[in-house]
């Protein structure tokens, strides 16, 4: 392939190049621009969930990655990285560390999200959560990688009044596509929102996310990002489990509450998707919570042990039936409090 050929510079007359005027010294009368302080932290903005892609040459899109949500704070003292809820875990984090100090860059927040890939690359939230030692573990995760989608903060500037297009062309910038780092971009896929999520189903991913390319950065669930999944999910407390000795863990199905109002109601349960480790991890938490009532009106159930309801299972499902309880429902894992481990509510 030929190479393409050398800009020819800009002529003036008598075929002289044009040339820039000499920069005149600085005026050290003159102010320097004031920089903006760097938050210690910035809520996230979040995905609305809806159930087609929007239409629109205004929306932009993506991959949607599970993993977990986090910040990433360079300082010239140092990095932080915090999880959704604010927490700390730059220990548990230490490749997406070693990556965030080679970035070319004294001072910046990166958005994104912590994911671990299986064999056909797609991101796994519970091979993650088994890098990081199970729900409650204190392991560091070497193999998770910061798929990075926003910019927050560059170089002494906070970016959250700025429009979308504007922070990307930044973060590109900084975080070029296709690398093998522990800090990745996130890429804009070019494509029509219903085929792109088509493709994306097809391929075993969760889903895709749209985002308004004039929008600025607003912490909460406002719209300005959507979210549109090939499966359903969401987080469920579990209120008990039923016995099973033939199961993983003796749990033939854990027994799930959803919120409707101040309450908590009984949205059915979930027997599959489960393996031994899982299983044994999640048993071993579960009996720690025993308790001699149900905090919900489970019905009659055989073989059943109830618990406090403070462990949130993150639950895929196909729909909900008539009488509002979880139809083709699969366990994916335990969402971690640091991770502000949302729960589905009802109306």
């Amino acid at each position: 392939m030929r190479k393409p050929p050398k800009p020819k510079p800009l002529l003036q007359h008598a075929d002289v190049p044009a040339r820039s005027r000499p920069r005149k010294p600085r005026n050290p009368a003159q102010p320097n621009l004031p920089l903006d302080p760097m938050p210690d932290r910035i809520d996230p903005c979040l995905a609305l969930l809806k159930s087609k892609p929007p239409k629109g040459r205004q929306w932009a899109f993506e991959v949607k990655w599970d993993g977990y949500r986090l910040a990433v704070h360079i300082e010239p003292n140092g990095v932080r990285i915090l999880t959704r809820g604010g927490h700390d875990w730059t220990a548990r984090f230490p490749a997406i560390l070693a990556a965030a100090k080679r970035l070319p860059v004294s001072t910046a927040i990166l958005d994104g999200e912590a994911v671990v890939f299986d064999e056909r690359g797609r991101s796994d939230f519970g091979r993650l959560q088994q890098s990081l030692g199970g729900r409650g573990g204190k392991r560091t995760s070497r193999e998770a990688v910061l798929m990075a989608f926003d910019l927050l903060y560059f170089d002494g500037r906070d970016l959250t009044g700025t429009e979308l297009s504007a922070r990307r062309h930044l973060l590109e910038g900084l975080v070029p596509a296709g690398g093998e780092d522990a800090i990745r971009l996130s890429e804009e896929i070019e494509a029509d929102g219903e085929v792109l999520l088509r493709i994306a189903c097809e391929h075993g991913l969760e889903g895709i996310i749209a985002k308004d390319r004039n929008s600025t950065y607003r912490s909460g669930r406002l719209g300005d990002w959507l979210k549109i999944k090939c499966v359903q999910s969401d987080g469920f407390l579990i209120v008990g489990y039923e016995k099973s000795t033939a199961s993983f863990g003796g749990i033939g199905r854990l027994l799930l509450a959803a919120r409707k109002g101040n309450e908590l109601v009984y949205v059915g349960g979930v027997g599959t998707g489960f393996n031994e480790r899982s299983a044994d991890e999640l048993r071993e938490q579960m009996d720690r919570l025993i308790i001699a009532k149900p905090a919900v009106d489970t019905g009659r159930k055989r073989n059943a042990v109830f618990v406090r309801p403070e462990l949130v299972a993150e639950i895929e499902y196909r729909a909900w039936t008539d009488d509002g309880k979880l139809r083709h429902s699969s366990y994916k894992g335990l969402r971690e409090v640091q991770d502000n481990a949302g729960i589905c509510e009802i109306e």
